[in-house]
């Protein structure tokens, strides 16, 4: 393999290479306008069309015979963790244990298409970065590893030796271990996430940023400082006990799928289900179980038993109402609501926030959450007549400046209703990607507990760096401003992840090396510093075979249970390394002689790993014997169990001021939200078919009376301004379509709407970026003339 590696690298060294031109790749998708077709949203999801849609992705990439195989391995005990959500797998598995965009998910990484160094060599970094990211992405598996010299228009096969002498070279010759900033996507096993934040803290620094930092960050600051731990305290069986369950920001139809079944078979048991969000969401309304002969045949079952239609952030207003509610109750009748034993024993600041909510007037609540008293009212009947409840969330409540506040408002419901340590209740923040809750436990995190570096410094004898490091925001600043010289990335696709696409991106060209480990081609490789590594790797799906033989890797999924996962298609391309192995032959060349780490017999064997996980990280005892038992295990969790693990050992009532929605004449608020034919910013398709939106991803979403009196029709071409201290940001190009949103709200997809995103403006304390609060105004689209929208 390495022969032929060094005999395509010198034919392409023999090459005549185009260097690189003045015009620089873009970072934003093209804005050419689709063929929109607009029609009326579902009123269900799931049922035939989500079995023909799965179908189809996964016939059409892996042809019928490979994809019908692989599906039958997804989730399943001695299968591959599926590369999508984190949504946990049950007990009893059906053989089909995925879902319409897991199986997406599964077709996207097993492809048969390939990107080889013929391909770069036909496609300069220009002519890749005029293409959509759909179109990016459906070209295929990454098969080799490729360079970008400086002053190189185009990528070229390198050798893996050169390619880790290359970044060795860079990163020491820094001046500080500092200025290099070491990214994580959720994607990363647990054994990977281990080994790279070991190589990170013996380099020198905790620049450990990852994909948490803009998403659930917000939900682990809120939870730790009330609860004591930064995760959710249900398990999959609860849902079975639960009397009430709310989803409050979040759309499971199209994040996490296979979360409809839970609360279908909640539903039937008597449960009732609160939906809060901005948006109708189909899957909230009415569900075909897929799998099911009644979801097939059947009209499918209704889910959400209520729907409050919050404003975009009106968060805070709504769950204070419920709780100036409830107070009420319990004044009129003392004992009947507040869980007294409990809230005196076993919590701390009840008073005071029983004290603020009797200054929350009634008005304020319903004018700014935009929910009528009375849905509130018959929400808090249903909280006051059960503790067995469930409250479930995703970014809907995380992107916000008050994200903190949203979720601790939700704690401070749990904890006056007793709903927390028992069957049937608790908090559950509903995970993406499949093993970020992992790998935030395996160390990737740029603030770690003093705790967990005694254990690296005791059972490895070298002593990390103990300041705090970067975070996504942070990195990006530093990078714009010359700070951080190297930006690695273990997975993901950082440039259309990230807010303010076009500042990122220059942060980015303002670095002397970029390097990103991949498995397909995204527009992060195509805007980068001096000079560019794509480092391919296996996918989820792949056999991973070492000098110990096979191998599998675990994940920790939303609930905390880690299991295993193993991958049995054949690679790619012989050239792919795996995560695990590609870290160890990194630190090795980058560390040399520093490290006393046995980098290489490690990855052998990757029990080894695990049995130094086991001596490092709390919970994971026995760790090699217990993931190979059937479903693997679970991790301990203080709150889950009866006791909370603050500081304090009791659970924490805060306060918090509403948030007050304050627009200029003909400004919105924006949230960026996902289509149903995407993962986070892979894009399978350009149908949203729930919202009834195809062939098209630039659109704005905006409520009829709005458009009246901003003066502009469905279809219309218009460009998006977002404002924030002054500084304007411009999308163009997006299309008006009128939706069931509430007013002075707007929703526009990403990673297209990302560059309305300021990098500066961020959740506080969790410094999570505020996707879901931007506020934008309209203006024609100066080339864009009016698309008509027809029904499909």
């Amino acid at each position: 393999m390495a022969e032929a590696m060094r005999q395509e690298q010198a034919a392409e060294s023999q090459s005549d290479t185009p260097a690189r031109p003045e015009t620089l790749p873009s970072a934003q998708p093209p804005t050419t306008p689709e063929p929109l077709r607009v029609g009326a949203p579902a009123v269900s999801a799931g049922g035939m069309p989500a079995v023909v849609s799965a179908m189809k992705h996964a016939w059409g990439e892996m042809g019928p015979v490979r994809g019908t195989q692989t599906l039958l391995k997804v989730n399943q005990t001695h299968g591959f963790d599926c590369p999508g959500c984190a949504w946990p797998d049950p007990k009893h598995r059906p053989p089909f244990e995925f879902c319409e965009n897991g199986a997406k998910a599964v077709a996207e990484e097993a492809t048969t298409a390939r990107v080889t160094p013929d391909f770069f060599r036909q496609w300069s970094l220009v002519d890749l970065a005029a293409q959509t990211d759909h179109w990016l992405g459906k070209q295929g598996r990454l098969t080799h590893p490729m360079v970008l010299r400086e002053g190189a228009s185009h990528y070229a096969s390198i050798s893996w030796d050169e390619a880790f002498t290359l970044i060795a070279g860079e990163l020491n010759a820094l001046g500080s271990p500092d200025e290099a900033c070491f990214y994580t996507s959720g994607r990363t096993s647990n054994e990977a996430a281990f080994l790279y934040q070991l190589f990170v803290r013996q380099f020198g620094t905790n620049n450990l940023p990852d994909c948490s930092n803009m998403c659930h960050e917000s939900s682990g600051t809120a939870l730790l400082e009330t609860i004591g731990i930064g995760k959710g305290t249900v398990t999959l069986e609860d849902f079975e006990k639960a009397q009430v369950i709310i989803v409050i920001g979040q759309n499971p139809g199209t994040n996490h799928p296979r979360m409809l079944t839970a609360l279908e078979a909640a539903k039937r048991q008597g449960c009732r289900i609160l939906s809060i969000n901005p948006l109708p969401e189909p899957g909230l309304q009415r569900f075909k179980h897929p799998q099911a002969v009644r979801g097939i045949l059947g009209s499918g079952t209704p889910l959400a038993d209520l729907f409050l239609q919050v404003r975009i952030n009106g968060d805070v207003a709504l769950l204070q109402g419920l709780g100036k509610a409830l107070l009420a109750r319990e004044a009129m009748q003392p004992g009947s609501v507040v869980a007294r034993d409990f809230v005196e024993g076993r919590t701390l600041g009840f008073e005071a926030y029983a004290a603020h909510l009797d200054t929350v007037s009634w008005e304020d609540v319903v004018e700014q959450s935009g929910v009528a008293r009375e849905q509130l009212e018959t929400a808090a009947d249903w909280l006051a007549g059960t503790d067995r409840i469930i409250w479930c969330w995703a970014m809907g409540l995380t992107q916000h400046r008050n994200a903190v506040g949203n979720i601790q408002e939700i704690v401070n419901l749990t904890l006056l209703r007793g709903s927390i340590g028992k069957p049937g209740a608790g908090v559950c923040p509903v995970r993406g990607h499949s093993n970020v809750q992992g790998d935030r436990t395996m160390g990737i995190w740029e603030r770690p507990r003093p705790a967990f570096l005694d254990a690296l410094s005791r059972e490895l004898a070298f002593e990390p760096p103990r300041h705090h490091g970067m975070d996504t925001v942070a990195t990006i600043q530093a990078m714009h401003e010359g700070r951080v010289k190297v930006f690695f990335a273990l997975g993901g696709n950082f440039l259309s992840a990230t807010p303010d696409t076009e500042r990122t991106a220059e942060a980015l060209r303002r670095t002397r090396l970029t390097v990103h480990v991949s498995t397909k081609l995204n527009r992060a490789h195509l805007v980068t510093g001096k000079r560019a590594l794509i480092l391919p790797c296996l996918g989820r799906t792949e056999s991973d075979v070492q000098a110990g033989g096979p191998q599998f890797v675990t994940v920790e999924n939303s609930m905390g249970v880690v299991h295993a996962s193993r991958g049995a298609l054949p690679p790619a391309s012989e050239h792919l390394l795996s995560e695990p192995a590609l870290v160890s032959k990194l630190a090795r060349a980058v560390l040399g002689s520093r490290s006393s780490v046995r980098w290489e017999w490690l990855v052998e064997d990757y029990d080894r790993v695990r049995e130094l996980i086991s001596r490092v990280v709390p919970g994971f005892e026995d760790f090699n014997r217990r993931v190979r038992e059937p479903g693997g295990f679970a991790l301990p969790n203080g709150p889950r169990e009866g006791r909370f693990t603050t500081q304090s050992g009791k659970g924490h009532f805060t306060v918090h001021e509403m948030s007050r929605l304050k627009l200029e004449p003909g400004q919105l608020l924006m949230m960026t939200i996902r289509t149903h034919d995407q993962y986070n910013t892979t894009v399978y398709g350009l149908d949203d078919r729930y919202r009834g939106i195809r062939n098209g991803r630039r659109v704005v979403m905006l409520n009829a009376e709005d458009m009246k009196e901003l003066g502009v029709e469905a279809g219309q071409g218009v460009d998006l301004t977002s404002h924030f201290e002054g500084v304007r940001r411009v999308a163009r190009k997006f299309v008006v379509v009128p939706y069931d949103i509430p007013r002075r709200c707007a929703a526009t997809y990403f990673p297209e709407a990302n560059v309305l995103v300021p990098l500066d403006s961020f959740a506080e304390k969790s410094r999570t970026p505020t996707s879901k609060s931007v506020i934008i105004s309209l203006s024609p689209a100066v080339d864009l003339p009016a698309l008509a929208a027809s029904a499909p």
